[in-house]
């Protein structure tokens, strides 16, 4: 008998009605064995917001039960917007996530309980751990050993400059992973991998809104994840979908995109130099003021990873083909539809334009993955 684990999206809701984002999808969430999404918003009423937080919603406490009644058993943490609201809304969240009875994994009160793994086990006996990690990280949003915060998995950039003899004409862009968190990184899956059957890891990583591409740093550290024993990676933060590989047999899903994320845009922020820079990164990206889900066209299409496990192994991994309208609501795509086509088409394009190896077939409970030439 088999199980099923399945990895969303980025989740930060801002509505009235929170139940409304999961309006469509919770029968199958609260379906699965498990259920694992990445949390990008703070669920509290007490909160100041740091100078550094970005784009930053305060939601209300009773988020944290909406994610629990959609099916939600483990969120990630992990990602640039964990402190947003400073240490009191951290803690809060924490909290009314546990009387929720969602487990968070990759953020704590230190940076030892920010890399301790959530542990459930299936009903054949199968044990998964899960851990999570942050390479986007705004200042101090880091936990160490006496500060809150997130696991990091930091990585640095370099510019080579192409034409030496030209000065400012376009430099190739190199990144890769700071050597301590890798090391970090690699001793937890290990040591998860020997209390559990299977380890699960989530990256807040990559470039946002920019097609295809996948930094260096990304491809170093999941390999090195792979190697250390992950069974599978779930990557997050791009909001729009990256291809996929298979390395030694494991999945490596590069970007889930959203799921229930809700944002909205008035004028003001649509004009401003801060988004206009963000904007041509994106292929299409047109401001709707009456939309709740103000992301790049390419966000439409949006997937759910797909883990079978049966006997202490992941047996198939796929994903649940996803579509997102203007009213911010995750619908999946029934098989046929032409809604359904548009994400594996999407996929096997992003997936070839950056090297990746993985190849998608269509069944009758997912798109299945499987490794190409």
């Amino acid at each position: 008998m088999s199980a099923v684990i399945l990895g969303t999206g980025d989740l930060a809701m801002d509505r009235e009605d929170y139940d409304a984002c999961f309006a469509a999808t919770r029968d199958v969430l609260r379906g699965a064995a498990v259920t694992f999404g990445q949390l990008e918003t703070s669920f509290a009423e007490r909160g100041g917001r740091l100078p550094q937080a970005r784009h930053a919603v305060l939601a209300r406490p009773d988020g944290a039960a909406a994610l629990g009644r959609a099916g939600f058993d483990v969120v990630s943490f992990a990602g640039n917007h964990c402190l947003d609201w400073g240490n009191e809304a951290f803690f809060e969240t924490l909290s009314n996530l546990a009387a929720a009875g969602v487990r968070v994994v990759g953020a704590g009160a230190d940076i030892a309980a920010a890399r301790r793994p959530v542990r459930l086990s299936l009903d054949d006996g199968t044990t998964v751990a899960f851990l999570a990690y942050s390479s986007i990280l705004p200042m101090s949003y880091w936990a160490d050993e006496r500060r809150p915060g997130c696991a990091p998995m930091r990585a640095f950039t370099v510019y080579e400059q192409i034409e030496h003899d030209q000065p400012g004409t376009p430099a190739r862009i190199h990144s890769y992973p700071h050597r301590a968190d890798l090391a970090a990184m690699e001793d937890d899956i290990r040591a998860a991998k020997r209390e559990s059957d299977l380890v699960i890891v989530s990256h807040h990583w990559g470039i946002h809104f920019v097609r295809a591409t996948i930094a260096d740093y990304q491809r170093d550290v999941a390999r090195a994840a792979i190697a250390a024993g992950a069974d599978a990676i779930f990557g997050h933060h791009a909001h729009i979908l990256k291809g996929a590989e298979i390395i030694d047999g494991k999945p490596v899903f590069y970007s889930l995109c959203n799921f229930a994320t809700d944002l909205r845009m008035d004028p003001a922020h649509a004009a401003s130099k801060s988004f206009q820079e963000i904007r041509a990164l994106a292929e299409e990206w047109e401001p709707d003021f009456d939309s709740l889900y103000n992301f790049p066209k390419a966000a439409r299409l949006s997937m759910v990873a797909r883990l079978e496990v049966a006997a202490g192994r992941v047996i198939r991994a796929g994903f649940l083909p996803v579509v997102i309208g203007r009213d911010a609501v995750p619908q999946f795509a029934p098989s046929g539809s032409a809604d359904h086509e548009a994400v594996i088409d999407y996929m096997a394009a992003v997936t070839e334009e950056a090297g990746l190896n993985a190849r998608y077939r269509s069944g009758d409970d997912m798109v299945e993955l499987e490794a190409g030439s």
